[in-house]
Formats: C-alpha cells, structure tokens, sequence
C-alpha cells in the first residue's frame, strides 16, 4: 500500500479541481482572453500542482522511505535516493 492511501479521495478531489481550472484555461484561450489573465490562471494550476506534489512527498518520506528504513538500512537508502531525485526533478520543473 501507497503511502498516500489514506489521502487518496483528498488527492483525487484536488486534482479533479485542477483538471477543471486546466479545461477554464483552454476555454479562455479559445475565447481570446487576456494574456495576463491566462498566466494567473496557469500560476494558480501550477501553485496547486506543488501542493499536490509536496502532499505526497511528505507520505512518501513518512511512510514508504521509513517502512524500508525499518527494513534495511540499504532499502532505507534506497528509498531515500529514489524521494531525493524525485525532489530533484520537481524542484528543476
């Protein structure tokens, strides 16, 4: 089990709600609208994005980096390589 299983409906939620500002962008592209307007928006999906991303972060670390710590310390190390690239590659995005 997922360290997010217990959030797994609260994730779902979030990220139906971001699907639908991302679908409110694409209509306000298609109807011209102002470009400033269309960047808030798309800082707004993006904030909500990382809110998302930092959200399981934080349970990956909880649970699944400290249930392999538990393990073995080489699985722990493992689990702790694989969360530090995973930070990695949101922090360059």
């Amino acid at each position: 089990m997922h360290g997010y299983a217990s959030d797994k409906d609260a994730y779902l939620k979030r990220l139906r709600r971001i699907e639908g500002q991302v679908r409110g962008i694409a209509r306000m592209v298609d109807e011209d609208t102002y470009c400033i307007d269309v960047l808030t928006q798309i800082a707004a999906v993006t904030k909500a994005l990382q809110a998302v991303s930092i959200g399981l972060v934080e349970e990956h670390l909880a649970h699944c980096v400290v249930d392999a710590a538990r393990t073995s310390p080489e699985e722990g190390a493992a689990k702790v390589k694989e969360a530090s690239d995973a930070i990695a590659r949101l922090v360059r995005s």
